[in-house]
């Protein structure tokens, strides 16, 4: 299976009659496995950001979390673990494994929930394949 077909065919699909507005696989230093198409185009010192959230928890939180042109404020999330985000009635979620970052992009009317439970079981799957 390509990496592309993890986001067409499970990040990207639909749940519950919502579905995700973009989505990405990411390597911890910063190369894209695969993304939508909608997915924003960020900058190397956005991954950077985020890998020194994961290992220094809250680091992100005075300034926020960018992809990009957008800055997310940082919410509760799992230290080391999840990193979740907000803007508006949408947000993001940043689930680490082992060699990769599973992010994902929601807006209303899907719920941080939907978007959280997405990322996260992607997530636990790789960790569990070894990714």
């Amino acid at each position: 299976m390509s990496w592309q077909s993890y986001i067409d065919d499970h990040l990207m699909c639909e749940i519950e009659g919502q579905r995700l507005s973009a989505a990405a696989i990411i390597g911890h230093e910063g190369s894209v496995w695969a993304q939508s198409d909608s997915f924003p185009q960020f900058k190397p010192e956005d991954i950077n950001a985020i890998m020194t959230d994961f290992a220094k928890p809250g680091s992100l939180a005075p300034t926020g979390l960018h992809l990009g042109d957008t800055k997310y404020m940082v919410i509760q999330g799992e230290p080391g673990v999840v990193i979740r985000g907000k803007l508006g009635s949408g947000g993001v979620t940043i689930k680490k494994t082992n060699m990769a970052l599973i992010v994902g992009i929601y807006d209303n009317p899907m719920t941080p929930g939907q978007c959280n439970m997405i990322v996260e079981k992607m997530g636990d799957y790789l960790i569990d394949q070894g990714y």
